[in-house]
């Protein structure tokens, strides 16, 4: 066994009102999941930890993560589907209402009459809960997958704080991201979207290989990606670029129903595309907010065509909406 390792007190790259800052402490999120205690084991520098190659092990750690720090009572998804990494998506979230706050007058707003739009919102849930759980946003989860949409439909009926506050929708046309999703005069504050990273199964694939062995450090033929996945949460045609692209494109024509459209760029080298595409529609205001996780470097990228004027117009009828307790 090696030297016990000193860490840092806090995860100073993660938001300053993320949850996840410090180290887990496995002995409360055992105490919150018992089902966690099994794959709770000393590792090779005599910390508690779990084997984050097994992908159970994953799960559980997220289910204990969703019960202790968010009040949920059941969450479960369905065999290889996405488990995704909680203190990432609580800091896409984060940064949301930071990027809320600043069209309404340098206040987060809370309360249900804020709503937001999850593109992709898979069977995990995991922005609804944590967008709710926060600040008390509703949602609208969309997703092309029906059995996503029935995961994260038990998700949300089995957790009395969530019923009311998530709606979930089918999307019916896989080249559709908005259309036939956001109704006549519906208003969404904020869409989220986690897009597809790979531009193919090969490619993902391939991803997955290379990530094992720099974690393992040595080579490996077949990877099982910790972390899961259906193809439709991993790849698409043209890959991150073309989706987000495909999305700015298909935004113009709601413009007047969002406040802020927003999407996470994992790939640095796909912003210069992004960028041309938001010129192309015209968007009033673009902004780029770095986000990181440990050593992997990501950004949120969020546009509006609402000029300043038309976005205190909205945020004035927001507010009015909004009982005053839940503003403060």
């Amino acid at each position: 066994m090696q030297k016990k390792r000193v860490h840092p007190k806090d995860k100073v790259e993660l938001h300053g009102r993320n949850k996840h800052r410090k180290r887990y402490n496995f002995k409360l999120l055992c105490e919150s999941c018992l089902e966690l205690i099994p794959f709770v084991k000393l590792n090779d520098y005599n910390d508690e930890s779990i084997d984050f190659f097994n992908a159970e092990a994953v799960k559980m750690l997220n289910t204990a993560l969703l019960k202790h720090f968010y009040g949920i009572k059941y969450w479960s998804i369905p065999q290889n589907y996405l488990c995704p990494p909680i203190p990432g998506r609580a800091d896409y979230v984060h940064y949301v209402a930071d990027l809320l706050g600043s069209s309404f007058n340098n206040e987060i707003p809370k309360g249900d009459k804020i709503k937001c739009l999850d593109i992709g919102v898979g069977a995990n849930c995991v922005y609804p809960i944590i967008g709710n759980s926060e600040y008390g946003w509703s949602f609208v989860g969309a997703d092309i997958d029906s059995l996503a949409i029935e995961s994260a439909a038990k998700i949300v009926e089995l957790n009395p704080t969530l019923k009311g506050d998530v709606e979930l929708r089918v999307q019916q046309n896989s080249k559709n991201i908005f259309n036939g999703i956001i109704r006549e005069k519906e208003r969404f504050d904020a869409t989220l979207c986690n897009p597809p990273f790979h531009a193919s199964a090969a490619d993902a694939q391939s991803g997955a290989l290379r990530k094992l062995k720099n974690l393992k450090q040595k080579n490996v033929k077949n990877a099982s990606l910790n972390f899961g996945g259906q193809n439709n949460e991993l790849w698409c045609e043209g890959g991150e670029e073309r989706f987000v692209t495909d999305m700015i494109f298909q935004s113009k024509q709601f413009a007047t129903s969002c406040l802020w459209f927003t999407t996470l760029i994992s790939k640095q080298s796909n912003l210069n595309g992004v960028y041309k595409a938001l010129k192309s529609v015209g968007a009033a205001d673009v902004k780029t907010i770095p986000m990181g996780q440990g050593n992997k470097i990501s950004r949120l990228v969020a546009w509006t065509f609402l000029t300043s004027a038309q976005q205190k117009m909205w945020t004035e009828l927001d507010c009015k909406c909004i009982p005053e307790k839940e503003q403060n």
